[in-house]
C-alpha cells in the first residue's frame, strides 16, 4: 500500500463524513474509484435506506461515461454481502468488473463481517484490508461498538461557562441559553445522529424543552424522560408532542402505581412508561440501557441535567462527552454542573482523541472516554491504534 493509496482513503473518508445525521444507525461510509493515476468516481451513503457509497461511486462513472471496469476502488467499510434495504454491494462490484478494492476496516458484526471480502475474493478480485483502519473505525465508533456489546452508544452533552456553571440559578426565559445560537445548531446536529434523547426531569420542569431536531429530516429520536416519583407536567411540550414524536417516561414502579391517575392520563396522551422494579439490584441506569440496547437503539444522547450527567459519569457508562464551553463566568449566580465527589485526579475521568471547535465565541469540547475505545478496539480485524488518531469523531 503506497502513499497515493492511503491519500485516496483519505479521500474517501471525508466523503463519508458527508453522511453524519443523515444514515444513522446505519454507518457513514465513502468511495472513491479510480483508474490508473485519475478518480472516475466518488460516492458516500447519503441517507438511511439510500443507495450505499460502493452504488453511489459506480453511478458517478456512469455519469461521467466512464466505466469502472478495471479500476479500483477504495471503501471505507467492508461492502455488504446481504440483501437488506438496498441489494448486495459485493454483487454490484463484482458485475461492474472492478480489479481491485482496498477495505479500510471489516464489517464488525458477526452476520456479516468477512463475508462481503470473501465473495469478492472468490470472484477473483485484490483485496487489500486495514487501509486507514483507525480513522474508520473512529468515524463509525457508535455502529462498531453496538455490533461488538450490543450496547448502545452513551453521549454526554452539557452547555457551562468558564467557571463551570451550567445554568441560571434564577433564570428567566431570556436567560434560558448558555451557548450561543451557532453551538445551539450544532446540538440539532448532534440530535439528528441518534435515536434517542434522555433528560431528567427537573430539565423538563425547569425549560419545558421538546427536544427534537430542527430540521429533522424525517427523524425522530424517541425522547425520554428520568421521572423517578412521576411528576412530569401533563401540559408541557413533550407530552403535547407525544402522537409526533415518541415520549417515554422512565420511572419506578410503585410511582406509576402511586400516581395511576397521572399515568393514565399520560398514555392516554401516547406517553409510553417504562417502570423499573423497585427492587432492582443493580443500577437503573443499566436496566435502561438494556431495554434501549434490545429496541435497537445505537445512540443515545444525555443532555442533563447535572445530577443525571454525573451519574452516568460516575457508573462509568459515558462514552462521549461534548460540552459547550461559552465565555462567560456567573458565580454565585450560577448553578453548578457535575455535582458531587469523583474520582481522585490520578483515576478521574480522561478523554481520548480530544477535538476543540469553535463555534463564534463559544468553544466545543469532545472526546472519547477510555472506556469506549477498548470496547471499539474489541474488534476481530487487525489491532489499530485508536488513541494515535488525532481526528475528531465529528469529522
Amino acid at each position: 500500500m503506497s502513499t497515493q493509496d492511503e491519500k485516496y482513503m483519505q479521500m474517501a473518508l471525508t466523503l463519508a463524513r458527508r453522511g453524519i445525521s443523515s444514515v444513522e444507525p446505519n454507518p457513514v461510509v465513502g468511495a472513491i474509484i479510480t483508474k490508473g493515476s485519475h478518480i472516475i468516481g466518488k460516492g458516500w451513503h447519503k441517507k438511511f435506506g439510500g443507495p450505499h457509497a460502493e452504488i453511489n461511486a459506480m453511478e458517478d462513472c456512469q455519469s461521467i461515461g466512464v466505466k469502472p471496469r478495471g479500476g479500483t476502488m477504495y471503501v471505507t467499510l467492508e461492502p455488504c454481502s446481504h440483501q437488506g434495504k438496498t441489494g448486495p454491494c459485493t454483487e454490484a462490484i463484482i458485475s461492474a468488473g472492478l480489479a481491485k478494492v482496498f477495505v479500510a476496516m471489516t464489517d464488525p458484526s458477526e452476520h456479516a463481517g468477512g463475508k462481503g471480502i470473501e465473495q469478492l475474493r472468490q470472484a477473483g478480485i485484490e483485496i487489500e484490508t486495514g487501509l486507514c483502519e483507525a480513522e474508520a473505525r473512529l468515524l463509525n465508533a457508535p455502529f462498531v461498538r453496538f455490533a461488538i456489546t450490543g450496547r448502545c452508544w452513551v453521549t454526554l452533552k452539557w452547555a457551562q461557562t468558564i467557571d463551570g456553571k451550567v445554568a441560571w440559578a434564577d433564570r428567566t426565559a431570556e436567560q434560558r441559553w448558555i451557548s450561543n445560537e451557532s453551538s445551539r445548531r450544532d446540538v440539532h446536529k448532534l440530535r439528528r445522529r441518534v435515536q434517542a434523547i434522555l433528560v431528567g426531569i427537573n430539565t423538563v420542569i425547569a425549560d419545558d424543552p421538546l427536544l427534537t431536531a430542527r430540521p429533522s429530516k424525517g427523524k425522530k429520536a424517541t425522547r425520554i424522560v428520568m421521572d423517578n416519583s412521576l411528576r412530569i407536567p401533563p401540559d408541557c411540550q413533550l407530552v403535547k408532542t407525544a402522537a409526533k414524536s415518541p415520549v417515554v417516561i422512565f420511572t419506578r414502579r410503585e410511582s406509576a402505581r402511586e400516581n395511576s391517575q397521572l399515568a393514565q392520563e399520560l398514555t392516554g396522551k401516547g406517553v409510553e412508561l417504562l417502570a423499573y422494579p423497585d427492587t432492582q439490584g443493580g443500577s437503573n441506569l443499566h436496566f435502561l440501557l438494556d431495554e434501549l440496547s434490545n429496541r435497537g437503539v445505537t445512540q443515545l444522547l444525555v443532555e442533563g441535567g447535572p445530577s443525571i450527567l454525573t451519574s452516568f459519569l460516575k457508573e462509568d457508562l459515558a462514552d462521549e462527552i461534548v460540552v459547550y464551553v461559552a465565555p462567560k463566568i456567573l458565580g454565585s449566580r450560577g448553578s453548578a454542573g457535575i455535582t458531587g465527589p469523583m474520582a481522585a485526579l490520578p483515576e478521574a475521568v480522561g478523554l481520548q482523541n480530544a477535538d476543540v471547535t469553535n463555534f463564534g465565541d463559544d468553544a466545543r469540547l469532545s472526546g472519547l472516554t477510555e472506556k469506549a475505545i477498548r470496547d471499539i478496539s474489541n474488534h476481530p480485524g487487525k489491532n489499530a491504534d485508536l488513541c494515535a488518531v488525532s481526528e475528531s469523531v465529528y469529522g
